[in-house]
């Protein structure tokens, strides 16, 4: 998928990116990575919480990249986009994330008790290194928009 396509397909928009909106998403992803570690909570929960500080992470780089992802389907669309925005090398952690994508929905709408500590251990040291690696790139492609 290319971003003319993603274009064409109504699934991806043009988008000028600002300083203030990427503190936001920074702010959000910091948040849900802190209270995805909050004792006493499900699971399902931790992991779902840390899903969406993915999911900011992604946004921003798509944002960077002067896209914004909208309509259904969103979430797909962000972990396809965030690989045409970064290149191969954010490419595994995608498709691990597309996988994340998946169980959550399970977990948010069908079912209780779906995610293990292990899946959510696996997840949170994902996000960090993709938050790391995020960052990183918005350093070197993006520096108005460092952190």
């Amino acid at each position: 998928m290319s971003w003319q396509q993603l274009l064409a397909a109504h699934r991806v928009q043009r988008h000028a990116p600002s300083r203030h909106e990427l503190d936001g998403l920074r702010a959000v992803a910091a948040r849900d990575l802190g209270d995805a570690e909050v004792p006493g909570l499900s699971t399902d929960r931790q992991f779902a919480t840390a899903y969406n500080a993915v999911l900011q992470l992604a946004k921003m780089a798509i944002a960077c990249a002067g896209y914004r992802v909208v309509g259904q389907g969103h979430h797909v669309t962000t972990f396809e986009a965030v690989k045409l925005a970064m290149g191969r090398r954010v490419a595994p952690l995608a498709d691990y994330f597309e996988t994340c994508r998946r169980k959550r929905n399970m977990l948010d709408y069908d079912m209780a008790n779906v995610a293990t500590e292990t899946e959510v251990r696996e997840l949170l040291e994902k996000a960090q290194a993709f938050r790391q690696l995020v960052e990183q790139w918005i350093t070197q492609h993006y520096p108005q928009f460092t952190a």
